[in-house]
């Protein structure tokens, strides 16, 4: 059975939520930075505003911003996430994505549909990439039959819910499921877009790390159906 068709949670019920939001966005509009903000908003291609914070000042003001508060369930994370994805600044997403690789293993596998709703909700690498490494791919290891869900997820039209599928596995190390990694680049491997290509690369490379070999063999069989940048991304460490 799969998750995917699942929406997001209600969010509307978290205490703790209501604590953190409330500090959250007194600690940082108090520490934002208007002439950094143009910046940082525009190196990220527009996607969203900017309080123009940088990262070890957001890190330090979130630590405080939760120092005290309790542990999280799923309902609380569910419902700080969706908050948090809710303001239309960006250091409120990457806040988001911070407390969900922490308390990922609060959450249960009927998590999946609000992660997919982060991956599609104003999506760009600077969220996507956590969340399908760190999250999504949490989530898939702690319960292997959401494996089925990754299976529709490479597949579907919209490319950082493909994208999410193909690096899922990328922390997994001796953990990853080879066969599945290879079928998703091959699945994959003639999408015109450059986050696609590239995250077939960096996915064969990652695994790389842990079985050149493997990878190098897969290569030497496939590399006429990849695209030239995902063959350089995957061989950068091991080379030809």
């Amino acid at each position: 059975m799969t998750v995917t068709a699942a929406g997001p949670a209600d969010e509307s019920r978290s205490v703790l939520a209501d604590t953190v939001l409330e500090r959250l966005t007194a600690a940082y509009s108090g520490a934002a930075d208007p002439a950094r903000a143009g910046g940082m908003r525009a190196y990220m291609k527009d996607v969203a505003p900017f309080l123009g914070i940088p990262t070890p000042a957001r890190r330090a003001l979130s630590r405080e911003v939760l120092a005290g508060t309790a542990r999280p369930d799923q309902a609380d994370c569910t419902a700080l996430a969706l908050r948090c994805w809710a303001l239309p600044e960006r250091e409120y997403h990457y806040f988001a994505v911070d407390y969900l690789r922490r308390h990922v293993g609060r959450c249960s596998s009927g998590f999946l549909p609000v992660a997919r709703h982060l991956v599609t909700t104003v999506p760009w690498w600077d969220t996507v990439d956590l969340l399908a490494a760190h999250v999504v791919g949490a989530l898939v290891a702690a319960d292997p039959a959401l494996t089925a869900d990754m299976d529709r997820w490479i597949a579907d039209d919209d490319l950082w819910v493909a994208r999410t599928a193909l690096l899922h596995q990328l922390s997994y190390k001796e953990r990853t499921d080879k066969e599945r990694l290879f079928a998703y680049c091959l699945l994959q491997s003639g999408h015109p877009d450059f986050f696609i290509r590239k995250a077939i690369g960096w996915c064969l490379r990652e695994y790389a790390k842990t079985e050149p070999e493997a990878v190098r063999s897969f290569l030497a069989r496939e590399r006429g159906r990849l695209a030239p940048l995902s063959v350089r991304e995957a061989l950068k460490n091991i080379g030809a």
